[in-house]
């Protein structure tokens, strides 16, 4: 009888590890699919943004949009390139790629909204070393000379002032300043892929009304098995449709 008692409380024990591994999983699984399905919308979104802003910078090069994406992104970057090799490489320009040339017209902006679009912003603290100046001007509202501060760099526009008098003291100081700036990557033929699917974006245009959508690939629903008892699961990923973001 003892015996029974024993194996029953075992029983009880191992069921109650196994119930608490089954509470685990039910509650952690599904969350880590969840955040996977999030991980692949947000590349794919990403990626469809990329694709967009691509054929957008074509387009302005060319004049046309370019059903061929590795063409079009190719020439983009190649214009890129040039521009930051030569900053004198703007408006109508002869490019040679891969033995076919391409008219392009480079606008004077386009570095700056190259590495501005595919770009992260971030921020940065740098310390600065100043020089804060204590100036003597004339203040024809006073009758009577003045004193004020200036930082060292703008010393020149008040010693242009006829105004001006002289300097009466100079103080170093050193301050910490916030600097935004864009860490630039380069798009690449993933550009053209669905993260999940391994598909092309649909691409549709119109060249004389300048339109221009980038669709998903997944049409309805995309599902996965995981872990023999859950899958994974997404809807599709959304479009641009001239400028507009669906998921916005």
């Amino acid at each position: 009888m003892n015996i029974s008692k024993e194996r029953i409380t075992d029983l009880i024990e191992v069921g109650m590890v196994v119930a608490i591994v089954l509470l685990v999983i039910v509650i952690y699984v599904p969350v880590a699919i969840w955040e996977e399905e999030r991980s692949f919308r947000m590349e794919s979104r990403f990626r469809m943004g990329n694709l967009y802003d691509l054929e957008v910078f074509y387009e302005q090069l060319t004049g046309s949009y370019n059903p061929n994406f590795l063409e079009a992104m190719n020439v983009v970057n190649a214009v890129r390139d040039s521009v930051v090799a030569d900053s004198l490489y703007i408006g109508e320009q002869n490019l040679t790629l891969f033995g076919k040339n391409y008219n392009v017209d480079v606008a004077e902006s386009f570095e700056f909204e190259y590495d501005t679009t595919f770009g992260f912003k971030l921020y940065r603290r740098d310390t600065i070393l100043d020089t804060t100046l204590k100036i003597v001007m004339y203040s024809n509202e006073l009758s009577r000379n003045d004193t004020s501060f200036t930082q060292k760099k703008y010393l020149d526009d008040y010693i242009s002032d006829p105004n001006f008098i002289s300097i009466i003291n100079k103080e170093p100081i050193e301050r910490v300043e916030l600097v935004e700036y864009y860490k630039t990557f380069i798009p690449d033929s993933n550009t053209n892929f669905c993260p999940l699917t391994g598909n092309n974006y649909a691409l549709t245009w119109d060249n004389e009304k300048k339109g221009l959508r980038v669709d998903s690939p997944i049409a309805t629903i995309y599902e996965e098995p995981r872990y023999f008892l859950f899958s994974f699961k997404t809807n599709s990923h959304g479009f641009i449709n001239d400028g507009n973001r669906s998921w916005d």
